[in-house]
C-alpha cells in the first residue's frame, strides 16, 4: 500500500517508516519538522506540512495516491499540556479532526492512530486492559481519548476503518540502534539516564523511593520499539477486515525506575550520580497493561521484551549519535 506516515519524521513515526519500506509498503512522510528530524528519513519520499493545512492534506493524499494514514505527529508531554492546553487541544484534537476530514475528502478510509495509556488516567487496578474506564487527568490523555471517540463516531459513518493503539513506554533504538530517540527537551527515563551515563547531564532523579513496590520506586511497562511498530504494521493489515480496533501495547511486566538505572550502569559501564528527591503528584505507583488482546487478535507478542535488549540498542544509538540526529 501507498501509506502517509504522519510525523514520520519523529521516533516512532521514522521507525515506522523503515518498516513499512521493508515490508514493501510505499511510504509517504508528511512532517512539519518541528519535533522530527529530516535526517531520520530514509527509503520514503517526504513532504514537509502542517495537519493544520487542509488543502497541503488533500493534495498530497490525492497526488500520491494514499490508500491508508497513520498518525504520528501529536504533542507528547503531559507536563507541557497542563501548562499549555491550548496548544494540545489545537494539535492533537483539531488538527487530526482535519486530517480525518481530509481523508474522507480524498476517499480515504485506513487509519492507524498512535494513542496511548493516558487514557486510562489513575486506574484503580493493574494491569490495564482496553475495557477499564477512561478517565484521562491532563490534556494530553483527554486529546487523545477525544481523538478515539472522534475515530468511533466516524468509524459509524462506513467512511473509516481504524485502529487505535494504546502504548505504555516506548523505548529503544530500531533496526539494531539505527534509529533513535531524540526529543528536545527529553523527558524520557532511559534516554535520560543514558544522557546520565555519557556526562550530558549532572545526574538522573528518582521521583519517589517510598512507594509499595518491590524497591520504593515507581514501576512501568516498557516496549522495544521494534515491537511497538510491528504491532502497527498487523493493525494495518487486518483494516480491511473491521471498522474498529483498539489495542494495548505493552510488555505486559514492568520494571522500576531503579532497574532502569542499574540496567543503564551495567551495559554502559559507566557510573553517574544518582539523585532520590520527592514524588510527582499523579505518578501512580505502577502502571502495567494487559496486552492478550493485541496477542490474540493480531497475532502480535514482543520479541524483545528483556529491559537488557531495550536499553542495549538505546545506548548503541546515543553513543553513535551523542548530539542526536544531524540536523
Amino acid at each position: 500500500m501507498r501509506i502517509l506516515v504522519c510525523g514520520g519524521a519523529g521516533y516512532i513515526g521514522s521507525n515506522m517508516t523503515a518498516l513499512l519500506a521493508r515490508e514493501g509498503h510505499e511510504p509517504v512522510v508528511f512532517d512539519n519538522l518541528s519535533k522530527g528530524h529530516r535526517s531520520a528519513v530514509k527509503d520514503a519520499e517526504f513532504v514537509q506540512g502542517d495537519l493544520a493545512d487542509y488543502e497541503l492534506l488533500t493534495e498530497t493524499l490525492k497526488t500520491k495516491r494514499i490508500e491508508a494514514v497513520m498518525h504520528f505527529a501529536a504533542w507528547i508531554e503531559v507536563g507541557e499540556s497542563v501548562q499549555e492546553p491550548l496548544k494540545y487541544y489545537q494539535n492533537n484534537l483539531s488538527n487530526t479532526q482535519n486530517l480525518l476530514s481530509a481523508m474522507e475528502a480524498s476517499n480515504v478510509g485506513k487509519f492507524v492512530f498512535s494513542s496511548t495509556a493516558a487514557v486510562y488516567g489513575m486506574p484503580e487496578t493493574v494491569p490495564i486492559t482496553e475495557e477499564m474506564p477512561k478517565a484521562p487527568i491532563n490534556p494530553y490523555g483527554q486529546s487523545k481519548w477525544a481523538v478515539e471517540q472522534m475515530c468511533q463516531y466516524q468509524g459509524q459513518t462506513g467512511r473509516l476503518n481504524y485502529a487505535a493503539l494504546r502504548y505504555f513506554n516506548a523505548c529503544g533504538a530500531g533496526d539494531n540502534g539505527a534509529r533513535g530517540e531524540d526529543h528536545r527537551p527529553e523527558s524520557h527515563l532511559i534516554p535520560l539516564t543514558i544522557q546520565a551515563a555519557l556526562g550530558q547531564r549532572a545526574d538522573i532523579k528518582i521521583f519517589g523511593s517510598d512507594y509499595d513496590t518491590p524497591d520504593g520506586t515507581c514501576v512501568r511497562d516498557y516496549i522495544h520499539i521494534d515491537d511497538l511498530c510491528r504491532a502497527h504494521l498487523l493493525a494495518l493489515n487486518k483494516l480491511g477486515d473491521t471498522p474498529e480496533q483498539v489495542y494495548n501495547l505493552g510488555n505486559g511486566q514492568g520494571y522500576s525506575v531503579r532497574e532502569v538505572i542499574e540496567t543503564v550502569r551495567r551495559v554502559s559501564g559507566k557510573d553517574f550520580s544518582v539523585v532520590e528527591t520527592d514524588r510527582r503528584p499523579g505518578d501512580p505507583a505502577v502502571l502495567t497493561s494487559d496486552a492478550s488482546k493485541a496477542k490474540t487478535v493480531l497475532g502480535w507478542s514482543p520479541e524483545k521484551p528483556e529491559l537488557e535488549t531495550m536499553v542495549e540498542t538505546a545506548w548503541k544509538w546515543h553513543s553513535d549519535h551523542p548530539d542526536g540526529y544531524a540536523d
